[in-house]
């Protein structure tokens, strides 16, 4: 059987023109990046915008994850090929993968088998250097904060209130605390300090959710750095900082241009992770492809209580965006893990634990189409050892729960294997439906939060720590409370305890520090033990990645 990257380097890729040429571009519309990978130019997404044309949005999500993964990223590369062979102008949009889980989990990030996006090497490492910029942008705001204080402190910062960190696109617990500034008078101020992974960062976020260049440094320019000795916020605009910030993201803000296994055009765009940030490709990529594909397929981070949430309520807000219908990703080997079936016993049949851990994937089904009033179809992510029974018990549950459900096979199949779910997909667009939030946004912080954590996590209410409710205080008096928030909590529970897998009930959740990425344009609340540097597990991806004398890698999948 071959692997994911022998797949990959097999494939025939069509010039990256002739895929451009698929959505109406020419040559002078691209930026090479050699034979395969290209950027789409300013002229040629500015004059997107003046389209009248706007395609139906499809978003896939996923059931609460499991350790052996639910293929959320292949199923939306299948699903755009299956659209693209029953005749639909169809265009992919997805997250660019950050190195950090590369190297330390997941050893790839651009789906599997014969559905996935190439040159998938490149996409998985570097690509285009987006990630990169952003971690330059990042850092360069670091270093002129340092300066302003070094250099009579202008702004008056407390260097103990200074709350913008430094990243790097990696998983390196050593720097998530650290002091620097050591040294003699001329090396800068002694403090606390510590590193973010780059997906993880501010400006990952920012750049997300810009809509243009003007936007973008509009947004930089609101990014609060810290805070004054009387605790006033001290912003990257007070520093001057949003203009070279911005020079440094200038390529990074144009999407990029790839294609499938099967040569459906695929924009791969911004990186924030989904149980940190917001989890879904840039609001520039997305609003391109449905200016030039009459379905565009994109994805947004980890199960429907993080990603889905975010997506809708944040992305879909903010940028004026709705989504048509919403595809849940579900394995029957996920759900009987979540039924309570430990990882290495979840071969043998077992209808009684895959109808226990249904009740995550009907907890998610319901709140796509009760809270947020959308179109649900499950697709059943199939494996070798699914019995029929289990398939037709699956099949069984999720009709009664009101979903259309399509069992999918593109891992083998490519898109052959999702024709039945493109069909029923479509039939889903065909609904008539109006996205509804979960809160409003002039509700307060406290609201805000209650009303994910009981409507979309079912907990019985939410506890706010002093510090936490100290924060709050401070952010609403400084007018940041009519925006959305954005919950950081574990992505493998519903609850904030990654150990509560299906549906749990009579729990309440704890926020533990509440801060404004005003670039962004959120309030992020953090629970659990939720961090925003990971660290590599004890055998990392990175041992098993190797490249010969040809310049052939290995190992990514």
């Amino acid at each position: 059987m071959l692997t994911d990257i022998q797949i990959a380097q097999a494939a025939q890729l069509d010039h990256i023109l002739k895929i451009a040429n698929k959505i109406g571009l020419a040559e002078d519309d691209i930026e090479f990046y050699g034979k395969y990978k290209a950027k789409i130019s300013q002229k040629a997404v500015n004059e997107a915008k003046q389209n009248e044309k706007n395609g139906k949005l499809i978003l896939v999500t996923a059931i609460s994850p499991t350790p052996m993964g639910e293929g959320k990223t292949t199923t939306s590369i299948g699903l755009g090929d299956a659209m693209s062979k029953i005749g639909k102008n169809v265009m992919i949009c997805l997250r660019e993968p950050s190195l950090g889980p590369v190297f330390g989990v997941k050893g790839g990030a651009a789906g599997g088998g014969y559905a996935q996006v190439v040159p998938m090497e490149d996409i998985n490492l570097h690509f285009t250097g987006d990630l990169h910029a952003i971690t330059a942008a990042n850092n360069l705001l670091c270093a002129m904060i340092d300066n302003s204080i070094y250099q009579g402190n202008p702004k008056n910062i407390d260097p103990k209130r200074v709350v913008f960190r430094r990243c790097m696109d990696m998983n390196d617990r050593q720097l998530r605390n650290i002091i620097d500034g050591c040294g003699s008078h001329t090396d800068g101020e002694l403090r606390e300090d510590g590193f973010d992974i780059t997906a993880a960062s501010e400006v990952m976020a920012t750049l997300c959710m810009a809509d243009g260049i003007e936007d973008l440094k509009a947004r930089l320019a609101r990014i609060v750095v810290g805070y004054t000795y009387d605790r006033q916020p001290v912003t990257a605009g007070d520093i001057n900082a949003q203009g070279a910030m911005a020079a440094l993201l200038r390529e990074a803000l144009l999407p990029n241009l790839v294609q499938t296994l099967e040569h459906t055009p695929t924009l791969v765009h911004g990186g924030p992770f989904a149980n940190i940030a917001h989890g879904c490709n840039t609001v520039t990529a997305t609003k391109y492809a449905l200016k030039k594909a009459d379905y565009v397929v994109t994805e947004a981070g980890f199960g429907a209580d993080l990603g889905a949430e975010k997506f809708l309520d944040i992305k879909c807000r903010t940028a004026g965006l709705e989504p048509s219908a919403v595809v849940i990703v579900a394995t029957i080997r996920g759900l009987k893990y979540h039924g309570g079936i430990k990882k290495d016993e979840l071969t043998g049949e077992n209808i009684e634990a895959l109808t226990k851990g249904f009740e995550n994937l009907a907890q998610h089904i319901a709140n796509v189409k009760n809270v947020f009033k959308l179109p649900a179809v499950v697709a059943v992510n199939r494996f070798p050892t699914d019995t029929e029974a289990e398939v037709n018990a699956l099949i069984k549950l999720c009709e009664e729960n009101g979903a259309r459900v399509s069992l999918s096979e593109v891992f083998a199949k490519g898109g052959e294997g999702a024709i039945d779910l493109a069909n029923k997909v479509v039939a889903a667009c065909e609904e008539e439906s109006s996205l509804q939030f979960t809160y409003d946004l002039e509700a307060s912080i406290e609201d805000k939060i209650r009303a994910v954590a009981q409507k979309i996590y079912h907990a019985d209410g939410v506890v706010f720590t002093k510090e936490a409710q100290s924060q709050i205080k401070t952010l609403t008096k400084l007018g940041y409370d009519k925006i959305p928030v954005c919950i950081a909590k574990t992505q493998y529970s519903f609850s904030d305890n990654q150990n509560l897998l299906g549906a749990p009930r009579g729990f309440e959740v704890t926020v533990r520090e509440a801060k404004v990425s005003a670039g962004a344009g959120f309030i992020v609340a953090l629970t659990g033990e939720i961090m925003k540097m990971p660290g590599l597990p004890k055998v990392p991806a990175a041992e098993k990645i190797d490249i010969d004398e040809n310049g052939v890698i290995k190992g990514l999948f």
